[in-house]
């Protein structure tokens, strides 16, 4: 029973890396399919931009895309299509409709990223209907999640890394690794289970939202734990963009200190670019500087904890085998493969002006697949589990690691850019 299972997510990781490397190849040989614009104003009541005849044609591009890469990943997987024709569009349309809530200009004011918005959808239609068994089992999660992660290595070029420059990287490894550290510590030390306490250490360590998403398809994680832990990083980034301007100006820092310490404690890049122009152009320049540095680490992170995961497994396990490197290899997320490729194919292979002629296009298309991924979270997930007593403690151990990420990451700004 164990060894089919086993085959069975093996299949479907490394159908994700072929799914989501044929969508890449398509754009570097012209196949690329224009991204749509969801940014409209409340005066606007939607008319212009957003409903006009080429955007609404860009979404059905978009939606013959990622149709057709679901039925090969069905075709390829062998579950049965005729669920998917009913499910696919149903769950297309719902995040569709998150994709312009979260496009409102009153909404990007205060950075709320789409996939709150898809994942409060799902949680809505999931819990105030009853959906049959059939259609949850048509719900493919994982796949539109790492399909989203395999594409989101084309925005990893190491290029940039070098352009970033030394401080914020300096920055970035001491931030990452010491808020890393503590967080998975005080996890362990609230009795938090080990899957949500990688999943929150990474959120409030790296980048976020990508790295909650990147740790859960690395440990195979629970989604009703992602999209907690997604939940809180959303919720505590809109105060912490607001506030951290005027506390640095409170206490008279200086732009450049500014910056580093906004790109290094807060844990969404949209809401470092918000807080940063509240301070000026030189805090916006460094924050997204300190911030690209921390994203380029999710690559470097999700392999190790990629590999840590599937050694402990392996070690833990009841009647375990010796975690042998075959061992350790067939329990590898093969999408980290995809992933790693894509960010070495477009720094070293593609050509910057190719790289850039694609790279806004696959990001929307990357964007999309991960809104899919959280409507279908929610809808498969009970409301009230998001918020049991048990969640208590996860909220507790993110709130203290978020103090500590703010404070570690002021002293090591005042010391780098002081």
């Amino acid at each position: 029973m164990s060894s089919s299972k086993l085959s069975i997510a093996i299949s479907e990781d490394w159908v994700v890396v072929i799914l989501g490397l044929a969508i890449i190849f398509l754009a570097l040989c012209g196949i690329v399919v224009p991204k749509p614009t969801f940014s409209w104003n409340t005066t606007d009541v939607l008319v212009g931009q957003v409903l006009s005849a080429d955007n609404i044609l860009a979404v059905v591009m978009q939606f013959l895309l990622v149709f057709v890469a679901a039925l090969l990943g069905g075709l390829l997987l062998k579950t049965p299509l005729k669920r998917l024709f009913v499910v696919f569009p149903f769950i297309f349309v719902l995040t569709i409709f998150a994709l312009i809530g979260a496009g409102n200009s009153t909404v990007r004011e205060y950075n709320l990223e789409a996939v709150i918005f898809s994942l409060g959808i799902g949680l809505l239609i999931g819990n105030f209907f009853k959906l049959p068994m059939w259609f949850k089992e048509a719900l493919s999660t994982e796949l539109y999640v790492k399909i989203g992660l395999v594409l989101l290595g084309t925005t990893v070029i190491f290029g940039d890394i070098l352009k970033a420059g030394a401080l914020g990287l300096i920055q970035a490894l001491v931030v990452v690794l010491s808020v890393w550290y503590f967080a998975f510590w005080l996890c362990r030390k609230l009795k938090i289970d080990e899957e949500m306490s990688m999943m929150l250490s990474s959120a409030v360590s790296i980048c976020g939202v990508s790295a909650a998403i990147a740790t859960s398809s690395a440990i195979k994680g629970d989604s009703k734990k992602l999209s907690y832990v997604v939940s809180l990083v959303l919720i505590t980034a809109v105060p912490m963009l607001i506030f951290m301007p005027y506390i640095a100006e409170w206490i008279d820092l200086s732009q450049e200190v500014t910056g580093a310490w906004l790109g290094g404690s807060i844990d969404t890049t949209g809401a470092v670019v918000a807080s940063g122009s509240l301070v000026g152009e030189r805090a916006l320049e460094i924050s997204t500087i300190v911030k690209f540095s921390q994203n380029v680490l999710l690559g470097i992170a999700a392999f190790a904890i990629s590999i840590y995961w599937t050694y402990s497994r392996s070690k833990s396990a009841e009647h375990a085998e010796k975690p042998t490197l075959k061992i350790i290899w067939e329990r590898f997320p093969k999408f980290v493969i995809g992933f790693v490729f894509a960010s070495l194919l477009f720094s070293f292979v593609i050509s910057p002006e190719q790289v850039g002629n694609v790279k806004a296009e696959l990001k929307s298309i990357q964007g999309l697949w991960f809104a899919l991924a959280f409507t279908s979270i929610g809808l498969e997930t009970n409301f009230k589990e998001l918020f049991v007593h048990n969640n208590k403690k996860p909220l507790y151990a993110f709130l203290i690691a978020q103090g500590f990420n703010i404070i570690v990451t002021l002293v090591i700004a005042l010391l780098l850019f002081g």
